[in-house]
């Protein structure tokens, strides 16, 4: 079969008896024996547990006997490519669909909670849209700025990403179904239409027309392919 480079599930089987374990042992085996992957187990067609396994044969052998015997009948595999983004699709699963029979809650490894930016984002839209009902004009970040002396020094002087990258990086963003993108230089400032901004939330404030974290809304290709968001950055420092 090819597979590939950037898919997540290679193979998969759905719905299948229980009784597949016992009484064809052997064709199982062939499939997924070794395999490494995610596996839902069912109860009268009702989703009961999800779990994840770097052999998957051996775990549903398990389930055959242990605390979880008694409480299906069906179960499903999704054969993985590779075993990286296990954890995190396993919790995907558990946030989405909360099994009766999986006593922990989703965790992600390492995806940040973007609650309060988005709280901010609705007040901030909210507030511009009652200045424009009742004629106030409040200034945007970047006329905040403009309106300051020139020779007044303040931390924007330097591009915050400075201390972050060392040579260029692409950035992007989606807004409104809309795919932005955007360039760090050399010296950590950000390019985006023949402007210049030193900091990621000014230069997505200029694309959202309001302001916006821009830690949180770019986003920079840390790998070949996986796109994350900028406030990775800061974590790793």
């Amino acid at each position: 079969m090819k597979v590939n480079k950037r898919q997540l599930v290679s193979e998969h089987l759905e719905n299948i008896s229980r009784d597949v374990l016992e009484t064809h042992q052997d064709i199982i085996r062939a499939y997924i024996k070794g395999r490494h992957g995610i596996y839902a187990l069912f109860r009268k067609g009702r989703l009961y547990y999800v779990g994840l396994a770097s052999d998957l044969r051996n775990r549903l052998k398990t389930h055959l006997r242990d605390h979880l015997a008694s409480t299906w009948d069906r179960f499903s595999i999704y054969l993985t490519v590779s075993n990286e983004h296990l954890r995190d699709l396993e919790a995907l699963v558990l946030k989405i669909a909360p099994p009766a029979g999986n006593s922990k809650p989703g965790t992600f490894a390492a995806s940040q909670n973007i609650i309060r930016a988005f709280e901010r984002d609705i007040k901030n839209k909210q507030d511009l849209e009652r200045d424009h009902l009742v004629g106030r004009n409040r200034p945007t970040p970047t006329q905040a700025k403009k309106s300051k002396t020139k020779s007044r020094k303040t931390r924007d002087d330097k591009p915050v990403l400075a201390k972050y990258v060392k040579g260029p990086l692409k950035l992007r963003m989606t807004y409104k179904g809309k795919l932005y993108k955007a360039t760090v230089r050399r010296d950590g400032a950000i390019a985006y239409k023949g402007m210049i901004y030193n900091s990621p939330s000014h230069a997505a404030a200029a694309i959202k027309g309001h302001a916006a974290n821009g830690w949180v809304n770019w986003k920079f290709q840390e790998t070949p392919g996986d796109w994350v968001l900028l406030d990775t950055l800061r974590k790793k420092v």
